[in-house]
């Protein structure tokens, strides 16, 4: 009786010994609630959580490189970014040129083209970027991909910061700004439909969206080749007829410091029917984060967690 009750000691000891697996939480930086990155951050994080093991939950942000500084400095496990930021971020260059190389970015996964939107109001007679010249222009805020991309399109056009009344707002207060007169036009980077935009579009006078093209739009993506041709379809936003635009992939970052254990089972989640079928039916950009478009458009290294899975699927050698 007393060895067995050794044994019972002892096997105890050794449970009580054993290895905990703690149960691990990962947030993911998205962007102002009016926008895209905020809903779709919250139907991944909702469709990859595995309770008691992994808990990933969606966070507002300022955007992009808000993002990027957030997970290089450790205040997020995790982020979405523009892929053009990514890869500034990493390489030292673009918006982050004279500040230290953030080289431990990596890839989680590329997840859909972001269009970029210059909204105004219907009947504005703004047709051009050109015409903003002397007009209120919403930007976006400070650490947002939005304002990056803003300026950039702006300068393609010949269009100086100083030759319009800039304002650095987000999305949902540009469009309150333009409904009430106090705003002309605004820019938005992001998967269409953008609900700040649609709910615009649904209310007062309706809006119209200026096309990006051109020699100017061409001249643009060829000094910067993460810019594609983009096509907003007729009917995403209430009486808006189709507009060509531009686009960037919006991507799911990491630091290398993450566990792989804890990236793969989240990356092999995100990817699983479930996940999937919820993505699909929660938005329309959901339809478009698959296992293929997740190694396209990347100009960063994948996290070895991620890595393991696109390589298990034969999309990575």
């Amino acid at each position: 009786m007393k060895r067995r009750n050794l044994f019972l000691v002892l096997g105890l000891s050794a449970a009580l010994l054993a290895p905990v697996h703690a149960q691990q939480f990962f947030r993911i930086g998205t962007g102002g609630t009016a926008g895209t990155y905020y809903p779709v951050g919250g139907m991944i994080a909702n469709a990859v959580s595995q309770p008691g093991r992994i808990v990933v939950t969606a966070q507002a942000s300022n955007g992009s490189v808000a993002n990027v500084n957030g997970v290089a400095g450790g205040a997020l496990e995790s982020g979405f970014s523009q892929s053009d930021v990514a890869t500034w971020a990493y390489t030292g260059t673009g918006v982050f040129e004279g500040k230290p190389r953030m080289t431990d970015l990596r890839m989680i996964a590329n997840l859909y083209p972001e269009s970029i939107h210059l909204v105004v109001k219907k009947g504005s007679g703004i047709k051009s970027v050109a015409d903003l010249k002397g007009k209120r222009v919403a930007l976006d805020e400070p650490g947002s991909g939005t304002l990056v991309n803003a300026r950039a399109v702006l300068a393609a056009w010949g269009v100086r910061e100083s030759d319009i009344r800039p304002d650095y707002i987000k999305p949902n207060q540009a469009g309150d700004k333009l409904k009430d007169g106090a705003l002309d036009a605004f820019f938005f980077v992001g998967g269409a439909p953008a609900g700040a935009i649609a709910e615009l579009a649904s209310s007062g006078t309706g809006i119209e969206l200026v096309p990006l093209t051109g020699p100017q739009a061409d001249a643009l993506r060829r000094a910067n080749p993460y810019l594609a041709v983009d096509s907003i379809p007729a009917g995403t936003y209430k009486d808006v007829p189709a507009v060509q635009t531009m686009a960037v992939g919006a991507q799911w970052v990491t630091s290398a410091k993450a566990d792989a254990e804890t990236v793969y089972q989240i990356t092999r989640a995100l990817y699983g029917k479930a996940a999937q079928d919820a993505l699909a039916a929660g938005h329309a950009k959901g339809k478009l984060i698959t296992r293929e478009n997740a190694v396209q458009g990347v100009g960063i290294p994948f996290h070895p967690g991620a890595a393991r899975f696109y390589k298990e699927g034969g999309l990575l050698k």
